[in-house]
């Protein structure tokens, strides 16, 4: 036999509160204070209570809502101008819709476990994307203890407790590295950040490619640019004052790619024929530069039809696996080949 379910009456009950108020806070009136209605909303997810039904109604209504969080970037300076995370964003919602799910995108930007507590505490959506581990990677940890309502865009680490849906960057790293040695170059630069757990990876497969290649790794060749334009063609300019001989670039990133291009064009240096250039991300302006840039793509359609599937399917009890988009190259003129 079925268990009762869940009445108003029980989940005022079991908050010590009055009747009136649970219904308060479960429309998320402000006379009602913030710790209490986060003690109501977690209580009525813990017993299955409908409480969606209480909730503010759209113009059509959903069959759940997903939030979007955005953390606060290690390295990936202006995430929200950067335009991969455009393109992930629009993949979230084109998944989100077909789901029949609204989405929405919270203001919040947590660098801290407190904060993520905070976030997951005072969200009422059926769950919470978050777009970046950036340096959170223990907190995530200390997170699913306790919940199991989230999904995070980026790198599958080391003594992982959480589900992560990432590119596989390690890959990705060596394929756009090893497509240059294999055109001839010697001198290849790594442009862009190396902390980040995405970053990070994406230099190791620089680096591993570099070695099987048989090629000298030289750290001079590394060169640190944030992930926006103007820090990376400030960064070429720089390298190029300082003497540093190159004939290929692997950006960390699109946008650092499309600063390495107009740096190089300023100095007089031709792509590809001076210098081949590839990037990661595969943001559709890329087509369009001059010369059209090579770049590793990290299909944003896909990524967001499987972060929401994992969110919505996902059993309360039971965590979902992690999972990796392929890392595919796509090889246009700024390579030469």
């Amino acid at each position: 036999m079925d268990a009762p379910a869940t009445r108003l009456e029980d989940l005022a009950k079991l908050a010590g509160v009055s009747i009136s108020t649970a219904s308060r806070a479960l429309n998320d009136n402000p006379a009602v204070n913030a710790r209490t209605k986060q003690r109501i909303w977690k209580l009525a997810r813990d017993l299955d209570y409908p409480f969606r039904r209480y909730m503010p109604a759209g113009p059509i209504g959903a069959d759940a809502t997903i939030t979007v969080v955005v953390p606060k970037p290690q390295s990936r300076d202006g995430r929200m101008a950067d335009p991969f995370f455009f393109e992930l964003l629009a993949g979230i919602g084109d998944a989100a819709r077909a789901r029949g799910c609204d989405l929405l995108l919270s203001h919040v930007a947590p660098s801290s476990y407190d904060d993520l507590a905070d976030a997951m505490s005072t969200s009422r959506s059926d769950g919470v994307i978050f777009l970046g581990q950036s340096a959170l990677h223990k907190a995530f940890n200390k997170l699913a203890e306790t919940e199991n309502r989230f999904i995070v865009w980026g790198a599958h680490l080391p003594e992982q407790e959480y589900c992560s849906v990432g590119s596989d960057n390690l890959e990705g790293g060596r394929r756009a590295t090893r497509h240059l040695a294999r055109l001839g170059r010697k001198r290849i630069m790594f442009l862009g950040d190396t902390e980040a757990p995405e970053a990070m990876r994406r230099f190791r497969g620089y680096r591993d490619a570099i070695i099987r290649s048989g090629l000298e790794y030289d750290e001079s060749l590394i060169v640190p640019a944030h992930f926006e334009f103007d820090s990376a063609r400030a960064a070429v300019h720089g390298a190029i004052d300082s003497g540093v001989a190159f004939d290929g670039i692997f950006a960390a990133s699109d946008l650092i790619a499309l600063g390495a291009l107009t740096a190089l064009r300023e100095l007089g240096r031709s792509v590809p024929e001076d210098v081949s250039v590839v990037g990661y991300d595969n943001v559709p302006f890329g087509a369009y530069a001059h010369p059209a840039l090579t770049t590793v793509d990290q299909d944003t359609k896909r990524a967001g039809r499987i972060l929401v599937a994992k969110l919505i399917d996902a059993s309360g009890s039971i965590r979902p696996d992690a999972d990796r988009i392929p890392a595919e190259l796509i090889v246009r003129s700024s390579c030469g080949a």
